[in-house]
């Protein structure tokens, strides 16, 4: 079994769950939604905007960090020079929940502040779209190899979209490139990280950036590996609007010092 068949398999049982709910269930957000995209097009104190992630364990690193509250962490982010928040609602692997995202919110609403949210987690089916529209999410992932056909591929989007929630469309390769573009994404992220080896190749997902260089209207986002400003400047260079780091915040703790080091620049290097 490949990594993202059995990430797909774990997720068989939510979806067992959401076909039994009652429409109740899925009633849309009825908050108001910070736009994802414009979040990371404005970018940040950095060389790009950061999209920081809530990430409490992962298959390549096991536990990274369960002591922080989403509550505490949304706030850091927001008062540390976030583009926007990324939440792991994925359980098993990842430990994470989907109502981080409403924990997440409301604690920022009682601070006076927002920043909007990327729903990260392996999504397949359009009721697990419909779940993501029932919270305060601004961005849902969806991975073109999980969904390797660009008309479901649109259905999702435009469904999300709908909604008033943003699509991130992930890619790994040329091929993928061509398939988001077809299915009429525009946010498009890279992940450096072979979901099947969970190896990370920054060189590749730098490269694919130059070799399908960002279109008019598009907003990339380079994700895994990314550790230090260092990597933030290359990212940039290379043409893309913002940069996606978990582990390397999470890891120590301190997640919102983590983040104004990495704007700052001069950490030291780790890998992620």
């Amino acid at each position: 079994m490949t990594g993202l068949e059995r990430f797909v398999e774990a997720k068989r049982p939510e979806i067992k769950a959401l076909e039994s709910m009652s429409d109740e269930a899925f009633r849309p957000w009825p908050g108001k939604r910070p736009s994802f995209s414009r979040a990371l097009e404005e970018g940040g104190g950095g060389p790009l905007a950061v999209v920081a992630e809530y990430k409490r364990a992962s298959p390549s690193r096991g536990v990274i960090c369960e002591t922080l509250e989403p509550e505490d962490v949304a706030l850091q982010y927001a008062s540390s020079g976030a583009g926007a928040v990324s939440v792991l609602t994925e359980e098993r692997y990842f430990h994470g929940s989907i109502d981080y995202l409403s924990r997440m919110a409301h604690a920022m609403e009682q601070a006076g502040t927002t920043v909007p949210m990327l729903r990260k987690d392996f999504l397949f089916h359009p009721l697990q779209v419909a779940a993501t529209l029932a919270t305060p999410a601004s961005a849902l992932l969806l991975i073109v190899r999980l969904t390797p056909d660009a008309r479901l591929l649109r259905d999702l989007r435009e469904a999300a979209e709908a909604g008033g929630v943003e699509a991130v469309v992930e890619v790994f390769d040329e091929r993928d490139v061509a398939l988001a573009r077809e299915s009429g994404a525009r946010i498009i992220q890279v992940n450096a990280r072979d979901l099947a080896s969970l190896r990370v190749d920054r060189g590749a997902c730098l490269s694919l950036a130059e070799s399908c260089p960002p279109k008019s209207g598009e907003v990339w986002i380079a994700a895994s590996g990314m550790s230090c400003r260092a990597d933030l400047e290359a990212a940039a260079s290379a043409g893309f609007h913002a940069a996606l780091v978990g582990s390397a915040l999470m890891e120590g703790g301190r997640p919102g010092e983590a983040l104004q080091r990495m704007l700052r620049g001069g950490e030291e290097r780790h890998e992620n």
